[in-house]
């Protein structure tokens, strides 16, 4: 099985620079997308319905602003979106593909943007995301988390950083977070599976030469519930061809749907 999960910031201007084309090479069975800054409706040309794929999207009321989707090559028994809270379900930011044994969700957290007001935001849709995990363990199922986390988790996976330790992304509340999940519920990063190097970012900002100098951050991730998390064979960052200030993010499973 193979899951490719990117954010794309705004989903028309991607599809403009070939989205569609793109993922149709790929081959992946499922694309977990985020950030499409469209509403559902807006969404029914052929161009964003790829022959193959069957598309799900979950909008904010909101114009031009967060949104979430699962394009997927295989039927699924049910597609749910919202985790129960607010800051989540009104603002399009979780949808789930449920399948026999594995439910594949696509989520994309609030940036801290390093504004007060916007990290309070962030930091309590991590309370409401830690209850969630929790949760997750007592149901039996496996469990895949795509998206962007927005959150970098060790100082590998930031550049500076110890300059970002006071920045949003790279805060002390911020590593806690993920380490209760990945230390103390035993949730998996996925990537981390298979490629253990350092610099391996998943988003550079927009301003001077970062993508060319690899100065960015590892802010989308993959994560598994234990056991499915051993089932990963392999995990690559598609860096290229660019639909955003975010790198695909592509992970195998040895796992038939």
């Amino acid at each position: 099985m193979r899951v490719i999960t990117l954010n794309v910031q705004g989903i028309q201007q991607a599809a403009e620079r070939g989205l569609f084309d793109w993922m149709v090479q790929q081959d992946a069975d499922l694309y977990c997308l985020q950030d499409l800054r469209a509403k559902a409706y807006q969404l029914d040309d052929a161009i964003y319905h790829p022959a193959g794929y069957q598309a799900h999207f979950f909008d904010a009321p909101e114009d031009n602003y967060s949104g979430v989707a699962i394009y997927c090559k295989h039927q699924p028994k049910a597609i749910m979106s919202g985790l129960g809270f607010e800051l989540c379900d009104f603002h399009g930011r979780y949808i789930q593909a449920d399948y026999d044994k594995i439910s594949i969700g696509s989520i994309l957290l609030p940036s801290g943007e390093n504004d007060l007001q916007k990290q309070a935001v962030k930091n309590e849709f991590m309370e409401h995301m830690h209850a969630f995990f929790k949760k997750t363990l007592r149901k039996r199922r496996q469990f895949i988390f795509c998206g962007t986390w927005n959150i970098a988790r060790e100082p590998r996976d930031v550049s500076n950083w110890y300059v970002n330790q006071k920045n949003s992304g790279f805060l002390p509340e911020e590593r806690a977070f993920f380490r209760d999940v990945f230390d103390e519920m035993g949730f998996v990063d996925t990537f981390r599976q298979v490629n253990q190097a350092d610099r391996q970012f998943t988003w550079w900002p927009s301003y001077n030469r970062a993508f060319e100098l690899n100065e960015g951050a590892r802010l989308d991730y993959q994560i598994a519930t234990a056991d499915f998390g051993k089932k990963v064979r392999a995990a690559k960052i598609i860096k290229e061809p660019r639909f955003s200030n975010h790198a695909a993010l592509m992970i195998e499973y040895d796992h038939d749907l």
